[in-house]
Parts: C-alpha cells; sequence; structure tokens
C-alpha cells in the first residue's frame, strides 16, 4: 500500500517537480521519507524555510517548469510565507507544502497550531488541507493545475497523521496543462486598437514582465509606429536588448529618457506591465495597456483602452493593421535625450574610480558586468543592489536578472541563487547581495557549501541600509538605524569552507571578482562599497529636494549607466541625417 505522502510526492514528479526545498519536522516525515525513497525527486535541506520558497520562485523562474517547497507545522511552514508572496507576485507556478497538526487536534489550540489553509490564502491561487487520503489526488490535482495556468502558488495542507495513512493500490494519474494558453483579444478590441494608434502623432511603449518571448513583436511595432521603447525594471531583460528604439527606464530607479517619452507622447501603450508608481505615469495623454490578467487592467492608470491578452500574440495580430508611420522627429529626439542623459551621469563610474575609497559600488557593478559570463543568471537584493543591476547588468537575451522586483523583500539574492543553480551546475549564477540582505539569511550560505553549487555571491559590503538611507533623506529626516559594524564577510565564507575574496581597494576589484569567478565551487566577494553612493530617481519633487537640503548637504548623489551609453550611442546611427 502506498500512503498519502508517497502518494502527493508521486503526483508532484508527474508534474515535473525536480526539488523539494524545505527544513525537516516531525509532521512532515512521513514526506521526507517519501521523498527519500522516490528516484526522481531530491531533498534539499534549506537551513530556513523562507530560502526554501524563494529558491522554489526562482528555481520556476529560471526553468518555466513548477517547483515546490516544504515546511512542517505551524512555526516551519509559517517561515515559508515571506518566499511564497515573492513566487506568488513574481507569476512563479510553485506548490508548497504545508504539514499540520495532527488531524484530530485541529482547533484545540494544540501545540503549534496554525492554520495554514487560512495564513496562505494571500499568497496563493489555490489553498486546501487534506482531510481524509481519498481527498489527496482531487487537491493535488486542483493544485498543481492552478500553479501552471495561473502562474503563482498554490498550497496544500497535510496533517502529519493523514500524510501517513495508506490510500488504495492504484496509482493517481495528473493530467497536465504545460503551459497557460495564448489570449488574443477580440476584433472589436483590436479595431478600435488600430483606430487609437492611427490617430495619434507621437506613440511611447513601456514594456514589462509580460514582454518576455514578445521582443520581436514588440521591435516590430515599434518600428512601424516609430516608437520610442522605455521599461520597468522586470522588462529589462525582456526588452533592452537589440533595441534601437530603446530610451530607458522609468521609476524610482529610472534612467534616460523614458520619464520624458511616456509624458511627452499622445500615446502611451503600456505592454505586460502592471508599474506600480503611479507619480511616474502621464494623466494628461492617451493609454492603452495590454495584459494577460484582465484585472490588471486600469489598476494604475485611467485608460482609453483596455486590450486583455498576450502581449505577443497582440502585437502580431496588430502590427499589420496599423498605417505605417513616417515622421521620425518625436522618436529621434527622445533617443537624443536617452544619450544626452546618459552621457551626464557616466562620471559616476568613470572619474577617478581607481583611487576612490570606499570603493564606488557603481564601479564594482560595471566590472562584474563586464566579466560575467554572456548566459549568466544575476539575482538581485532588494534596495540598492537594484539600482546597480538595473543600471549596470547589460541585457543581451541569454542573461537572466531575477530579484524580488514585485514583493520587494530584503535577503532574496542568495536563496534565489541556490534555486536557480540547482537545477543547472554548470551554468554561472551570481547573487548581487547587500551586506544587510546577506547577513539576514547569511546561515544558508551553509547550503551553497554543503551542496557543492558554485554560487558566486558579491557583497556590496557598505555597513549600512543604504537605501533606506536615500529613504529618509528624501523625507527630510537624517539616516537613523541603518548603520552596521564592519564585517568581513570573505572571512566567514571561508570560515564555512567556500572561497572567499575580500576587496578594499579599487585596483582590485577586477581581479578579486575574476578570481571568485574562475574559483570551481562556491566563492564569495566581499567588496567594500561607499555608503554615500546613493541613487536619484529620474524625477524628483521639490518636496523631495526640500528633504534632501534638510538632511544633508554633500552626498554622492550621481548614477552611472555603465555599457548602456554605449547603446544609446549605437542607437544615435539609426538617426538619418539630414
Amino acid at each position: 500500500m502506498a500512503t498519502v505522502a508517497e502518494q502527493l510526492v508521486d503526483l508532484l514528479v508527474q508534474a515535473g517537480v525536480r526539488r523539494l526545498y524545505g527544513v525537516v519536522g516531525d509532521s512532515l516525515n512521513p514526506v521526507t521519507d517519501a521523498v527519500r525513497r522516490h528516484p526522481k525527486i531530491e531533498w534539499v535541506q534549506v537551513r530556513h524555510e523562507e530560502v526554501a520558497a524563494f529558491a522554489a520562485g526562482a528555481e520556476a523562474q529560471i526553468t518555466g517548469r513548477l517547483a515546490a517547497c516544504a515546511g512542517s507545522c505551524g512555526p516551519g511552514n509559517l517561515h515559508l510565507i515571506n518566499g511564497l508572496f515573492d513566487a506568488h507576485r513574481s507569476m512563479a507556478p510553485v506548490v508548497a507544502v504545508a504539514a499540520h497538526i495532527p488531524s484530530e487536534d485541529i482547533g484545540t489550540a494544540y501545540f503549534q497550531e496554525t492554520h495554514p489553509d487560512r495564513l496562505f490564502v494571500e499568497c496563493s491561487h489555490y489553498s486546501e488541507m487534506v482531510s481524509t487520503p481519498e481527498q489527496m489526488p482531487q487537491v493535488a490535482q486542483i493544485a498543481i493545475q492552478t500553479a501552471i495556468g495561473r502562474s503563482g502558488v498554490s498550497v496544500i495542507s497535510l496533517p502529519g497523521d493523514v500524510a501517513g495513512m495508506d490510500v488504495p493500490r492504484r496509482r493517481a494519474e495528473i493530467t497536465l496543462v504545460p503551459r497557460p494558453p495564448t489570449v488574443r483579444p477580440g476584433e472589436a478590441e483590436l479595431d478600435r486598437f488600430v483606430e487609437i494608434v492611427d490617430e495619434a502623432e507621437r506613440v511611447t511603449l513601456f514594456c514589462g514582465s509580460g514582454t518576455a518571448e514578445a521582443h520581436d513583436e514588440v521591435m516590430a511595432f515599434a518600428d512601424r509606429v516609430l516608437a520610442p521603447v522605455g521599461h520597468a525594471l522586470r522588462g529589462k531583460e525582456w526588452i533592452q536588448y537589440d533595441n534601437p528604439f530603446d530610451v530607458g527606464m522609468s521609476g524610482l530607479l529610472g534612467y534616460g529618457a523614458a520619464y520624458e517619452a511616456m509624458h511627452e507622447c499622445d500615446l502611451l501603450i503600456l505592454l505586460g506591465t502592471d508599474f506600480p508608481y503611479r507619480p511616474f505615469l502621464p494623466d494628461d495623454v492617451r493609454i492603452v495597456q495590454v495584459d494577460i490578467r484582465p484585472e490588471n487592467l486600469g489598476r494604475r492608470s485611467r485608460l482609453d483602452l483596455g486590450i486583455s491578452g498576450d502581449v505577443g500574440e497582440t502585437l502580431r495580430c496588430l502590427t499589420p493593421r496599423v498605417r505605417r508611420k513616417t515622421d521620425r522627429r518625436f522618436l529621434d529626439r527622445m533617443l537624443r535625450k536617452h544619450a544626452d542623459a546618459l552621457e551626464r551621469v557616466i562620471a559616476a563610474y568613470t572619474t577617478d574610480v581607481e583611487r576612490h575609497k570606499p570603493i564606488h559600488p557603481e564601479y564594482a557593478a560595471s566590472i562584474l558586468d563586464e566579466e560575467a559570463a554572456d548566459d549568466a543568471v544575476f539575482t538581485v537584493d532588494t534596495g540598492m543592489c537594484n539600482v546597480w543591476a538595473a543600471r549596470y547588468i547589460t541585457p543581451n537575451g541569454r542573461r537572466r536578472v531575477i530579484g524580488s522586483f514585485t514583493h520587494g523583500s530584503m535577503a532574496n539574492a542568495m536563496p534565489q541563487a541556490i534555486g536557480a543553480q540547482l537545477p543547472e551546475r554548470g551554468r554561472q549564477v551570481i547573487a548581487m547581495a547587500g551586506d544587510g540582505g546577506f547577513s539576514m539569511l547569511m546561515g544558508d550560505f551553509l547550503t551553497i557549501v554543503q551542496y557543492g553549487l558554485p554560487v558566486k555571491v558579491v557583497v556590496f559590503n557598505n555597513s549600512s541600509l543604504s537605501m533606506v538611507d536615500l529613504e529618509m533623506l528624501v523625507a527630510g529626516l537624517p539616516p537613523h538605524g541603518t548603520e552596521y559594524p564592519d564585517v568581513d564577510y570573505a572571512a566567514i565564507a571561508r570560515a564555512a569552507g567556500a572561497h572567499g575574496v575580500r576587496v578594499e581597494d579599487p585596483k582590485d576589484v577586477r581581479s578579486g571578482l575574476r578570481e571568485a569567478l574562475d574559483h570551481d565551487g562556491p566563492a564569495l566577494v566581499d567588496v567594500v562599497t561607499d555608503p554615500n553612493a546613493l541613487s536619484m530617481p529620474p524625477r524628483i519633487t521639490g518636496q523631495q529636494l526640500t528633504g534632501f537640503a534638510l538632511a544633508t548637504s554633500k552626498m554622492v548623489l550621481q548614477g552611472g549607466v555603465g555599457r548602456m551609453v554605449q547603446l544609446a550611442r549605437s542607437n544615435l546611427r539609426n538617426i538619418p541625417r539630414p
């Protein structure tokens, strides 16, 4: 006879799950034992369940397959919640197994009792408890289908005693929809979309993660309507490379002319983005939004037209039907503005960088971009590491850049690197970690060492929570409670059994990074960086400027842009000479 736990594990394997990330516990014992005995799935022992959920979410994003994590009853599965929120908001298909107290004691305030089927409702599309063996196949089927079909999290709450119960002999089979369907807008919506585009004189495209797999379609449409193309942070890896219409990024981490292009057009088309920052969106231009999720339409701004559909399919239907535009003046003006804007800030990482101590983090990020592999996966901590990745990591269609870009959690980079590395040990995976984020979940660096993962952790060590510094300055407050004592993280890495390099002199940045990247195994580079290196958004209000003036009179506020200035210069060659 098979047990409920064995049946669950077998169904997960049928659905493509190859690893179950978690921390063992008595209520979870039937599940971990079932994993131990199954030849096609591996138990990945982490030190903290939050890391398990982050790792599963990263694996799902990198592979496009279902991933899974697990936690024991009460406090064990509660630790999953932050990583599950991130996976869910990143649209990563993940099934979480939340072990539960003995079924007869549910509702009695038993030791470690919580109600996981209720707790995880907000960070999942599906959260249900299995109460009997007969219930398992249906609940597992729905959970798996929901996670894959709706691109998010499903949670199965499973009491430990139920997990150990026998089930009928017959093997449960699962019917899978391997990919969400392609959604095409209706003819009436397409006709109206064509009318709006043809009526416009100045069109701008603003792209998010929904443009994944639609790069060529976006470029073809931009070429037909001569539109500048900007992007949100989650759209950067999909849309910035091979883009002669690129005008950069808008938002709090933005750069270039994306903001101007969005505000000076007469038609803004939002493609696959649920961009959350309303102050960066215009309110006096026509706006069309295309999104696979209809609930996102009009959530952030007033719309003249909302299109529910897949971005690639929608543009394939739309592009041949719109009239080709011939007036390049708006596009060319935005391309020049973009290049000029980038030229003005390159001094931050090109002036005296080999003599500036502490090291400019911009400089370290630009060197990392040059030394990293063309197909590297970058996992990026929230905070200033988001800024350095947004402005210095150059996409090329093969690299991946993932982070907690929607949930905004600290400490995500190293755990996500675990999930990105395990499916493909030969691929270069680099965690860009802040010292605050790294130290928060530092215990799981031991997981990287335990499994011999060749993850490279680059710690931008400025002994502070510098993004919070910036937020306080904007509010007119002096930074408080944001400083850490100096810590040698390279020494900690060496003590843990990994390769550790500490870089304090800018002349050693390239050699230190190269040494770690060439190392065959886990490595950490502790780069001691300037805590005063902050970044300004592309537009700030007078009130924010006043806040800076009240809080400080001397700060490093330039923000470099790395090789993106070269891309902007090359795009200027597309402007016809008079």
